[in-house]
């Protein structure tokens, strides 16, 4: 069975995954579509921001067999983590940091709904313009 990878927004299904107890191991080649992160020999890249792994530690991240373990580096960025073990999904959420800075900036962040038309709007379609943003639940 396949393990679903679900980082950022996006999910992905691994079709090589392996899980251990608490870790999820990636072959490189999943670990970059899964998650926009690259192994480099400087560490863990996501773009420009490269992340340098701890070299006593290496064992923790990388198996002999070049798969990559996903939660030890998760945990090492402190991001949560939930495994639905029955299901085989793997969810990484935000890191709490990531999230603080996010709140600091007083910025919305970016979401989609429909008009009562169907017609999809998304803030960013109105970055620069007053919103007024109306919520209410029948609850």
């Amino acid at each position: 069975m396949a393990t679903t990878v679900v980082y950022g927004t996006e999910p992905f299904v691994a079709a090589s995954a392996k899980a251990t107890a608490d870790d999820l191991w990636l072959g490189l080649d999943e670990l970059e579509a899964a998650t926009g992160w690259e192994y480099k020999p400087q560490g863990l890249c996501l773009g420009e921001r490269c992340v340098p792994l701890p070299p006593a530690r290496n064992a923790e991240f990388v198996a002999p067999d070049k798969s990559f373990n996903l939660t030890a580096f998760a945990r090492y960025l402190g991001q949560p983590v939930v495994h639905d073990e029955r299901a085989d999904v793997w969810v990484f959420g935000e890191a709490p940091a990531a999230r603080r800075d996010a709140l600091r900036s007083l910025d919305a962040p970016d979401f989609t709904l429909p008009d009562l038309d169907g017609t999809l709007h998304s803030l960013s379609d109105y970055r620069g313009k007053k919103v007024l943003l109306l919520a209410w639940a029948s609850w």
